[in-house]
């Protein structure tokens, strides 16, 4: 009986291992029946933003409680952490500050421009709370919050729509549609446009400066970007002009001097016959990139982010065709540091130089002149040879890239956590970031990064 049963299973099990190879053929009238599952985005917005690095300051927006932000373990977030305010809302734009962030968005309410993070310098705009007969000004904003742009009459809400914006050290300054600058926080230097006022009083402060884009760089030409160094503010017009003003100590404004003052004027130099197209500085050193890809350079070149020659100037205040970058092709993107520079040239190869974690390894610090960092590092492998960077750009202590497939890498100081690899290790090489989305924008701030995206399908 024991042999009949086992002869029964043996047989059993090998008809169920030969049918479960057979192949099976669907029927054209079974075709119509079979369910087709669409992926669908998690929420209408074109865009997301993801966020990362220090947290208790309030930059990255994702805490809704005060309590809970007192607490330790919520100091720092080490991976890219989706920010529900982008979820409830249409993220255009982001700019990281030191400290704070600002967020450009669409809504129907009017409101066009929202900001988290301190605020001891009212770079955010005046924020109260409490009862109206006795208010509280708030130093720290953990949540976005609107930051109420003043309009004059027959402004509409398109006019009021933020073309481009950039924050500094302590300062913020927004372009709007309608051709209108507003600067608000910490004027010392005269960053914020406008005459330096001894003692003046930032925290509270209720001063939102307006100016005209037309005042800076006249009639037939408009301003269509912004950008904002340590203590300094730097304006890119259409026709490729640059105008500056603030913090000059170190020549970061370019205008042929070393003082410091509020009142708008052109770079010149080098560029004044060039059509600048792109501008970039974290700190206090100045690249610009005009349309034939060449580069210039100007303010402070203490560690030859400028100059590789042995007697070079440390301080710059005149822009300069940089000679260093000569022999690597023509340049398509453009990053400075606070020690260290990056460009990106038209075969998507990346290069750095000056002084800090250059993407080389823990042996090399200082680099005179631009060297490139291999194309595996930036994702081209086996299963995507094709695969190149499409932008780079550029933190305090860290840098970034991003590729054709969205990814983003990062690499340099991570005390903070802002480099979003889950630890607070410093990274030597470039380093793929896990961002749930094709990262199109990176705002790099001096401790948090934020990451503006698009979703995968």
């Amino acid at each position: 009986m024991k042999m009949l049963r086992r002869a029964f299973k043996t047989e059993f099990l090998w008809s169920r291992s030969y049918t479960s190879k057979a192949k099976r053929q669907l029927l054209k009238q079974d075709e119509t029946k079979i369910k087709v599952v669409e992926s669908k985005p998690s929420d209408p917005h074109k865009h997301r933003v993801y966020c990362w690095g220090y947290q208790e300051t309030g930059a990255l927006g994702t805490l809704t409680n005060i309590k809970k932000a007192q607490e330790r373990y919520t100091d720092m977030v080490h991976h890219p952490t989706r920010m529900q305010f982008s979820v409830n809302n249409d993220i255009r734009d982001i700019t990281a500050g030191y400290g704070f962030s600002a967020f450009a968005v669409n809504r129907s309410d009017g409101e066009t421009l929202f900001g988290s993070g301190l605020n001891t310098d009212s770079q955010l705009g005046l924020q109260m709370r409490g009862h109206p007969k006795d208010p509280q000004n708030l130093d720290i904003i953990i949540y976005p919050t609107p930051i109420k742009l003043p309009r004059i009459e027959g402004e509409s809400d398109e006019d009021m729509m933020v073309k481009c914006m950039s924050a500094g050290r302590a300062h913020l300054v927004v372009a709007t549609n309608n051709g209108t600058i507003f600067t608000m926080g910490n004027n010392s230097y005269g960053q914020c446009c406008r005459d330096i006022i001894e003692d003046e009083q930032y925290k509270g402060s209720t001063l939102i400066h307006r100016l005209s884009g037309k005042d800076i760089c006249g009639e037939e030409d408009n301003i269509v970007d912004v950008i904002c160094g340590q203590d300094h503010t730097m304006f890119l017009t259409k026709l490729g002009h640059v105008y500056t003003c603030g913090w000059g100590a170190d020549g970061q404004t370019g205008q042929g001097h070393f003082m410091t003052n509020g009142r708008i004027a052109q770079a010149l130099g080098d560029i004044s016959k060039e059509r600048i197209i792109k501008l970039s500085c974290a700190s206090d050193c100045v690249l610009a990139l005009n349309d034939k890809g060449e580069v210039f350079g100007w303010g402070n070149s203490e560690y030859g982010q400028l100059d590789d020659a042995e007697n070079a100037d440390s301080q710059i205040n005149s822009p300069r065709h940089l000679t260093l970058t000569k022999g690597i092709g023509k340049l398509k993107d453009i990053s400075s540091g606070g020690s260290f520079c990056m460009v990106l040239n038209e075969e998507g190869l990346v290069y750095t130089w000056g002084y800090g974690i250059l993407g080389f390894g823990p042996y090399v610090e200082q680099s005179s002149k631009p060297q490139h960092l291999l194309p595996a590092l930036f994702g081209r492998n086996d299963f995507s040879d094709k695969a190149y960077v499409v932008s780079i750009g550029c933190g305090v202590f860290h840098m970034g890239a991003i590729n054709s497939d969205g990814d983003l890498f990062m690499w340099g100081k991570n005390r903070c956590g802002h480099l979003g690899l889950g630890h607070k290790q410093d990274q030597f090489f470039p380093l793929k970031t896990a961002v749930n989305g094709k990262v199109t924008k990176v705002a790099y701030g001096v401790d948090h990064t934020l990451a503006l995206c698009k979703p995968f399908i």
